[in-house]
């Protein structure tokens, strides 16, 4: 590795922090930390990761060109003075909330001795550098895009005094066009809603995107008024609706807690705030639809903004926002930009392979390398390793010789009803399960949503569950055909194929789809095409290896789900476990 530029990139102390490795531009490896912590959203050091990242690739600390971080302290100073200015108290509390964070920041190179003990620090120190917030959210976003030009948007509750970011790529430069500074978000603003409507957890939001759709958007006028348009693209911040006078998000124990972010102003237009564990009423739902309906209107807002100031078609978007996949789905159809293309790890795990992809093409100067549509960059096992892990657990199991008989049997115990737990290759960079570390079973079935929510994922009645279809399907089961190897936007399911595939039809008619490409993942492709050659149907069922945990990153937490849920079989690799066994 001596001749090959190594960048490892981070996200630390930061909520869901991650490592990422390139090898000259080529992204290697990519994992977050809560995969090995078993703790969600985890915030701290990402150790393991590193170690996972460094062993992929086989080098140490010393053979790295640089080490990124997705944070830049000095990030808009003066903006943050003239805030603290006006705002001295709401200033106060964030310093207080953040400063503990800012000394772990300050001494970082300090914790890479976790990684490897006798490590010279000062050496660890030069390789260090820091790229602002939104800048490595725009790298995740641009860099592994297929586009060689590109308009780009950053969105999210806020980053180094950021909260949104427009820009502009073209080959390996990006160019800032426009900013807005804290306290001025859309993501807290959606925030605030999900902590009003009883969803008090960080990253509770995508709650309310499934609750919307049992809900009608009546009250969209009243949610306006939190968060005014202004002309010309962007949206005013009324300080007095919000309360952040307690600072937004702290980080105990290295877990992201977010203070209550709602005001008086939320009281005075909808009443008092659904308490965690009250029942669900249609106003509630109706609240939801009628936030959904309105965050969809100033993302598509900013977008035509980005639109008229660049002239481009094409947009790559990043950030917390970008994780609310109904609203990407409607891109197409709601704003002039033709093509969009949306990371696997669009949430602040990405930032640190996006730090790493703008230091070295920006920064460096590096041509682009190939795009990146597999999010398949993290643990894998072997199938001996998996036999052995089995048989000392003393845990009965059949492996097959060939991937034939594999899908064969697999694709038939879905047919008769089987709920599987399917563990293979490596795992997804990213919030969603993509085939990899998957729950999968019959689309068919018009009670599998209630048995996977009741029996195994133990989660609101309301969430949906995913299609996973094949790419050169699509067009025949929804109404729009575009890109989705991430499963990042929601499309309609042609309304004549509703009842064919009750269980991923959510109840508005839509399903957020995964494309499956055979080029990409050619084990999953290779299981949907047995279960489509014995259905006529293309599609499985698809949610995340877990149950109220991160996904499953080795064998034993795969086989800890499943032996404490109802699932009915288990396939790690070419090794299968059943419960009759």
């Amino acid at each position: 590795m001596k001749d090959k530029q190594i960048i490892l990139g981070l996200n630390a102390y930061h909520a869901d922090s991650s490592a990422a490795i390139f090898v000259d531009g080529a992204l290697v490896a990519a994992t977050e930390e809560e995969r090995f912590r078993r703790i969600k959203h985890w915030a701290g050091f990402p150790s393991e990761s590193i170690k996972f990242c460094l062993g992929e690739v086989g080098c140490q600390l010393e053979d790295l060109a640089a080490i990124t971080i997705g944070r830049d302290p000095s990030a808009k100073k003066l903006n943050k003075v003239a805030f603290a200015l006006r705002h001295p108290i709401i200033a106060k509390s964030l310093w207080n909330q953040r400063s503990s964070n800012k000394g772990d920041i300050e001494l970082l190179h300090e914790q890479f001795r976790l990684v490897e003990p006798d490590v010279e620090l000062e050496m660890v120190r030069g390789k260090l550098r820091f790229i602002e917030h939104h800048r490595s959210h725009l790298g995740s976003a641009f860099f592994p895009s297929p586009f060689e030009e590109a308009a780009i948007l950053s969105i999210d509750g806020s980053g180094d005094f950021s909260t949104t970011m427009l820009a502009s790529g073209k080959g390996n430069q990006i160019e800032v066009l426009e900013s807005l500074d804290f306290p001025s978000s859309l993501g807290l603003f959606y925030t605030a809603f999900t902590q009003y409507l009883g969803f008090p957890h960080y990253g509770d939001e995508y709650k309310v995107m499934g609750l919307a759709p049992y809900g009608n958007p009546q009250y969209v006028d009243k949610v306006a008024q939190i968060l005014p348009l202004k002309k010309g693209g962007l949206f005013r911040w009324p300080s007095s609706h919000f309360n952040l006078h307690n600072g937004v998000v702290s980080y105990p124990e290295n877990l992201p807690v977010v203070a209550p972010l709602f005001g008086h102003k939320f009281i005075d237009l909808f009443g008092p705030a659904r308490q965690k564990g009250d029942e669900l009423t249609q106003y509630h739902m109706d609240l939801a639809a009628s936030v959904q309906r309105y965050t969809e209107e100033v993302i598509f807002h900013v977008l035509r903004r980005l639109h008229a100031i660049t002239g481009l078609e094409k947009v790559c978007i990043a950030g917390g926002v970008a994780q609310n996949s109904v609203a990407n789905g409607k891109i197409t159809r709601n704003t002039p930009f033709k093509e969009v293309y949306i990371p696997s790890a669009g949430h602040d795990a990405g930032i640190s392979m996006g730090s790493a992809q703008y230091h070295w093409h920006h920064d460096l100067n590096h041509k682009r390398v190939d795009p990146v549509f597999s999010a398949y960059t993290g643990s894998q096992f072997s199938d001996d390793a998996i036999a052995s892990y089995l048989t000392e657990q003393g845990v009965e199991f059949t492996r097959y010789a060939t991937d034939a008989e594999l899908y064969d049997s697999v694709s038939s115990a879905l047919v008769d009803g089987s709920v599987i737990g399917w563990f293979s290759g490596r795992s997804e960079f990213g919030p969603r399960a993509l085939g990899a570390r998957s729950i999968i079973a019959d689309p068919r079935r018009a009670d599998a949503k209630d048995l996977l929510n009741n029996k195994i994922k133990r989660r609101e009645s309301f969430r949906p569950f995913a299609p996973s279809i094949l790419s050169e399907h699509v067009s025949d089961w929804f109404e729009l055909d575009e890109p989705v190897p991430f499963m990042e936007k929601v499309f309609p399911i042609k309304p004549e194929r509703h009842a064919e595939i009750p269980a991923v039809t959510h109840v508005d008619g839509s399903g957020r789809l995964q494309s499956v490409y055979k080029n990409v993942a050619p084990r999953y492709h290779a299981l949907i095409s047995a279960f489509h050659a014995k259905t006529g149907v293309p599609i499985v069922l698809n949610t995340s290896f877990n149950e109220n945990e991160p996904i499953v990153n080795a064998p034993e937490h795969a086989l800890a789900c499943y032996l404490r849920t109802s699932m009915d079989m288990l396939v790690l690799g070419n090794c299968v476990v059943e419960r009759n066994s």
